[in-house]
């Protein structure tokens, strides 16, 4: 066999693999949150269903990734950043075999309607919006940081249609202020650390009108969360300092330590925020863990 070629063939394998982003997944926990708490983790159906809903919300945030990598492939080729990490910019991959992976994706999506069609009319949704974010939205200031939260709504709304119950109010409008704060932050790091030049939007933004979206953002959090567990789940109101601390740490790593442009990223390089994610997820579980099931 020839080194060189095998050399080759791993190297886009690894780049395709790349290209979906699978660091970016974690964003889909969004999903079982209507799993939890609606109290249904001993119920296997319940928990195959949302998992299931999980793995095709991963598949479908893959396939967006793509699309939007082929769609500012030259832009990324001048970022100093991106033209190196991102596997079509780099020319790790070439995008005959990107769309080819993308119509792989699409056939497992299709795959889905038969499987969960409910959850496939929320994904729908999903990509419909993130083809007009990639083409037009992300250029439209305060739309696109709108845009980005409700991909995260979405998830929830999707692992609600996965195990038939409803979303909340609280939970709808908790998860929106979390999402348009993860969002303004994304924006703030990004004008930050690269300057106008990396976005077209952001020569309409400043640093201190996305704090302000930030704080006002994460306000709303922390008050629609508390107003929730008070009013519908007081057996989580151990959570509350969780979610608190999560908060002033995360403002802590994006001013001190430069991270946020990625929410991924700055959970997995943060110990402290975490544990504290794992501790907010554990609290939550035994609070809520059905009578008699342990």
């Amino acid at each position: 066999m020839n080194p060189t070629l095998h050399t080759s063939s791993g190297s886009t394998l690894t780049g395709l693999f790349k290209l979906m982003r699978p660091r970016q997944w974690i964003k889909n926990g969004f999903v079982l949150a209507p799993l939890m708490f609606a109290g249904l983790f001993l119920d296997t159906t319940a928990v195959s269903q949302a998992l299931l809903a999980l793995v095709l919300f991963s598949v479908a945030s893959s396939a967006t990734y793509i699309v939007n990598d082929l769609r500012d492939i030259e832009d990324d080729r001048k970022h100093p950043i991106k033209s190196k990490k991102r596997p079509l910019a780099s020319g790790q991959v070439k995008p005959a075999q990107a769309k080819v992976l993308l119509v792989g994706l699409y056939a497992i999506l299709g795959l889905g309607v038969w499987l969960q069609p409910a959850v496939m009319g929320v994904i729908a949704a999903y990509l419909l919006l993130n083809v007009a974010y990639s083409y037009w939205l992300k250029h439209q200031p305060v739309l696109d940081i709108f845009t980005i939260a409700i991909g995260f709504v979405l998830r929830v709304y999707a692992g609600a249609m996965a195990i038939a119950v409803p979303v909340s109010s609280w939970m709808f409008v908790t998860t929106l202020s979390l999402a348009l704060f993860l969002a303004a932050i994304k924006r703030r790091q990004e004008l930050v650390q690269s300057g106008e030049g990396a976005r077209k939007v952001l020569k309409m933004y400043s640093v201190s009108i996305v704090d302000k979206f930030a704080e006002i953002s994460a306000t709303g959090a922390l008050l629609f969360y508390s107003f929730f567990v008070m009013s519908a789940r007081p057996e989580l109101v151990i959570t509350v300092p969780f979610v608190l601390f999560g908060l002033f740490r995360y403002w802590y790593i994006v001013e001190f330590v430069g991270e946020g442009e990625s929410p991924t990223d700055a959970l997995l390089s943060d110990k402290q925020l975490l544990l504290t994610v794992l501790g907010w997820i554990a609290a939550s579980l035994v609070a809520l863990w059905p009578a008699g099931g342990m």
